[in-house]
């Protein structure tokens, strides 16, 4: 069986690691742990890195273990944020896990060929704990000088808001649920994003000095663009790995969309595909008469099965071709009300619609900017009802051409498009 450093490695994950010892090491049965605080509801994409490095721990034999920090949540990681997070109550936290845990069992998935993941939370851990008995018996072991080299606590400590002491004790709580976990479980191996290295040190470090035992852990390099920015956000926020705040159209869109310069990167990354095939892609898109976006499709396809399952890359699928221009597929309600948070939509009365020139509607949405514009995208072939091209620049918009008696949807060329809803009844 393949060593998982070294397909860790070729896929681009590891950033860091504590000892290249691990390799060896990893040719036995591992536990490993990798923690998500439920600072929202959901994870989001940049999250799947970490998600699908456990995943492969457990496809090469090891044992994943996904911790939510019930408690660490409480207190918030101050690393890679230049101001304190809100601190959430009770219950708050409560909603944000059960959200999270629904994430995690997307990806890390019982198998009978397989170990069996575990999902843990540090409050079990650290609710019956008293200040005194934590300062006494853990706090020791920590001292202030590396604390406050720790890039995370010198970047905030620069600001004009600084650090509280809530935040800079964040890495004692990180560091204890290394050493808990090793104890508990046998879990010798932690994994966190790039930010996480000096938390990741404490952990090793305090689980060294109280068992005198060697644990290891390595960091993976946080999900960008080859701009610099974050990948995982659109215009409207978060893309997030929830069907209840994202639909799978949405999640497939985002990835088909991007550019040329990421696909490979993020078919190494977010999906199981195995390195040949990737590198046939890449390969691929070097050649003259390579067909754009052929890579996206497939890292859409993939990323969005696992995440959505085979059923929402079925409705993905279903709505982005129902909605290509000139498209044969019968547009109905719920492909257009799925396609609604995609595109800008209005709503209008029956009677302010029926009887206007298809040519005033496009002006009135905004999507061409004057009649004269909406005349000509006309005549020259780029503009679309319901999917169908217009091919009268005086059509007038009819009660027979909505969409279950209600929808409609214009498009200028393959990418504007609008949503218009028409409430109520026509009055004569």
């Amino acid at each position: 069986m393949a060593n998982i450093i070294d397909i860790l490695k070729e896929r681009g994950f590891i950033e860091a690691i504590s000892s290249e010892d691990l390799r060896n090491i990893a040719e036995k049965p591992l536990k490993v742990y990798c923690g998500f605080d439920p600072t929202s509801d959901s994870l989001h994409l940049g999250h799947l890195i970490p998600l699908m490095g456990l995943a492969w721990w457990q496809r090469l034999g090891h044992t994943p273990i996904a911790l939510v920090g019930g408690a660490t949540g409480m207190i918030g990681d101050p690393s890679g944020r230049s101001s304190e997070r809100n601190l959430l109550n009770e219950e708050t936290l409560t909603l944000n896990m059960k959200g999270i845990q629904k994430n995690l069992s997307k990806i890390l998935v019982p198998s009978d060929s397989m170990a069996s993941p575990i999902l843990v939370n540090n409050y079990d851990w650290f609710k019956g704990m008293s200040t005194l008995s934590f300062l006494r018996d853990v706090g020791r072991y920590f001292r202030i000088g590396p604390m406050l080299g720790k890039e995370s606590v010198r970047n905030r400590m620069q600001t004009e808001e600084g650090m509280s002491f809530t935040e800079f004790s964040y890495q004692l709580l990180q560091g204890y649920d290394f050493y808990h976990l090793f104890c508990d479980q046998g879990v010798t191996v932690q994994m966190g994003g790039s930010d996480q290295w000096g938390n990741i040190l404490a952990g090793i470090d305090l689980t060294r000095k109280i068992c005198k035992k060697t644990v290891y852990g390595l960091t993976f390099p946080l999900l960008t663009r080859s701009d610099g920015q974050k990948f995982g956000k659109s215009e409207k926020g978060a893309i997030w790995l929830s069907d209840e705040k994202i639909s799978a159209y949405e999640f497939y869109q985002y990835l088909f969309r991007v550019s040329d310069l990421d696909v490979i990167k993020l078919m190494r990354l977010l999906t199981f595909m195995d390195m040949e095939e990737i590198r046939k892609y890449e390969a691929m898109m070097q050649r003259e008469g390579y067909l754009p976006n052929t890579a996206q499709k497939r890292l859409a396809e993939e990323v969005t099965r696992t995440v959505f399952s085979e059923k929402g890359l079925m409705a993905a699928l279903k709505v982005t071709d129902a909605t290509l221009p000139g498209s044969d597929a019968l547009l109905d309600s719920s492909i257009l009300e799925n396609l609604s948070g995609d595109m800008p939509s209005f709503d209008f009365t029956l009677n302010e619609v029926i009887g206007m020139p298809v040519i005033e509607l496009m002006v009135k949405t905004g999507l061409q900017e004057s009649k004269s514009a909406a005349r000509k995208l006309v005549r020259n072939g780029g503009g679309y009802l319901n999917n169908t091209k217009i091919e009268n620049e005086e059509v007038l918009l009819t009660d027979d051409l909505l969409i279950d008696g209600y929808l409609l949807m214009l498009s200028a060329g393959k990418k504007n498009k609008v949503l218009i809803r028409l409430l109520g009844p026509v009055i004569n």
